[in-house]
């Protein structure tokens, strides 16, 4: 069904008509600098097409939060856990009802984390839920940047790579991003050009001009022409909008933000006894409680925690006591090895660990060793996510030293720390000659109830050459790694116990 709404007016007067049909097939990337009327333009397009398709709008402001009023769009909160957030996505996709996230309040960091397990909670949807969904995301540069900032890296990778499969792999899911950026420049090129509609608006810096001009397809002088843009008027080019660059202006909207741009007020006229108006106290001010000036915005937990954990230099030690000496005693490097072991087989032990993120996992580990009172520097990230990732693997002391074992270990360093943890399973398996492991087997543990994305992982190994997938006459199937001369025994992909179906050769 080809539905066309009315964003505007074209010169002369004329409708201007987005088809969106077309929008949900090819996205769309609107750009202006603040103040160009990109917040308006994407509140009439969610007006104009709230009763022909889903809408999620990713909301860093909480501007948009007003739709629930008029629309119907469920309100959902950001400062939640992420499997609260990845929960709530996925039943959003399955009763079809708008909402919008709102970020308002989290910093930037928690921002990022939080659009991206909301959108990966929608991306992760099983088959019968890819009905059609407009995902708008305000400020996309915020959540897809072109470079790195003040962010931690674990944070920047989920949120991009989130954006990343909303933008290029989302069509097939029934996603349709729509994204609104003040800057071109900070946008993540790779997240930008799989639009292909655009609005653009007005804008001054010269890279931005360039960039504009580029995806209009407009010579780079022209692109002059986006510094003298009014507000609400924008340029649109793209088979849902225009075969060719059309300026169109922005039409009313029923719904209105919260915030809004400030107005110019006159001053009010000056009392005669204005002096005594402000150096005279008023006598409830001594009772009022003081009103203390903001912190400064808090550091990551896992940067405290790991400051915390480590030993006091010798220098600044205070003179111990008998009681301090006898409580923080001396360990050897065996002893410590096993505290730390131990403190990482209580937290895998726990069925959820195996869903929660390496950050959250990585906050428990140094709280725990800091109660047991482990000694010396905390293990750092990258080394926590390789120990995770072989323990989950289930290794047996014979199996992990052995040669082939080793081979494994340094094959897994070629792969992403996110991978590892299922590289290392499937080699396992491998090397003592076991069933390759069923799908929720491999999804679990990377950290997903995704019985596709398993698949996926599965696929990308193969495409990378570390191993060959293939199947028996059953149909079962069969994982070889060349590098270690081995491969598994079938096993049946669709088992639902998450393990093996056949003995081991062990066995």
């Amino acid at each position: 069904m080809q539905v066309g709404i009315d964003m505007g007016t074209v010169s002369g007067g004329q409708p201007a008509k987005l088809d969106i049909e077309e929008l949900l097939a090819t996205r769309l990337l609107v750009q202006g600098n603040s103040g160009s009327g990109k917040s308006h333009l994407l509140r009439r397009l969610l007006e104009q097409s709230a009763p022909w398709v889903q809408q999620v709008i990713i909301d860093p402001e909480g501007d948009f939060v007003t739709l629930s009023d008029k629309y119907g769009h469920v309100v959902v909160d950001g400062e939640r856990t992420e499997a609260e957030l990845a929960g709530i996505a996925n039943r959003i996709r399955q009763h079809r009802v708008s909402c919008v996230l709102t970020l308002e309040g989290l910093d930037i960091e928690q921002q990022m984390r939080a659009a991206a397990a909301f959108l990966n909670g929608m991306f992760d949807a099983e088959r019968e839920y890819w009905f059609p969904v407009l995902v708008v995301v305000d400020e996309a540069q915020m959540f897809a940047p072109s470079v790195g900032g003040d962010v931690s890296e674990d944070a920047r990778k989920m949120s991009l790579g989130a954006m990343t499969n909303l933008m290029c792999r989302g069509r097939k899911r029934g996603l349709a991003g729509v994204i609104a950026t003040q800057r071109l420049a900070k946008l993540a090129k790779n997240v930008a050009a799989e639009a292909s509609n655009f609005l653009m608006g007005r804008t001054f810096l010269d890279i931005d001009m360039a960039r504009a001009a580029d995806l209009l397809g407009m010579d780079r002088r022209q692109a002059e022409m986006f510094r003298d843009l009014k507000r609400g008027n924008f340029v649109a080019l793209g088979p849902a909008l225009s075969r060719r660059p059309l300026p169109i202006v922005i039409g009313t909207v029923e719904t209105s933000a919260r915030s809004s741009s400030p107005k110019l007020m006159p001053l009010p006229d000056a009392p005669q006894d204005v002096e005594d108006l402000i150096f005279t106290p008023d006598p409830e001010e001594f009772t009022r409680p003081i009103v203390r000036r903001a912190p400064p915005a808090p550091r990551p937990t896992t940067d405290i925690l790991a400051e915390l954990s480590r030993s006091t230099p010798a220098a600044t030690q205070p003179v111990a006591t008998e009681s301090r000496a006898s409580s923080t005693p001396e360990i050897s490097e065996e002893e410590r090895e096993e505290r730390l072991a131990a403190v990482l087989s209580e937290i895998l032990a726990d069925p959820q660990a195996a869903y929660r993120t390496d950050s959250v996992l990585y906050q428990e580990f140094l709280v725990r060793a800091r109660m047991r009172r482990v000694p010396g520097p905390p293990m750092a990230m990258g080394e926590f996510r390789r120990r995770v990732a072989i323990a989950r693997a289930g290794v047996d002391e014979e199996t992990a030293a052995s040669e082939a074992w080793a081979t494994a270990l340094s094959l897994s360093a070629g792969v992403s720390d996110d991978l590892q943890g299922v590289f290392l399973l499937m080699a396992k398996a491998a090397i003592r000659g076991e069933a390759c492991p069923s799908d929720l087997r491999i999804a679990k543990a990377y950290g997903t109830h995704s019985a596709r994305r398993a698949r996926r992982l599965l696929g990308y190994f193969e495409e990378q050459g570390l191993v060959v997938v293939h199947t028996d006459f059953a149909g079962k199937r069969i994982v070889a790694f060349p590098d270690l001369q081995a491969e598994t025994q079938p096993g049946d992909p669709n088992a639902t116990d998450g393990g093996a179906d056949v003995p081991s050769a062990a066995e």
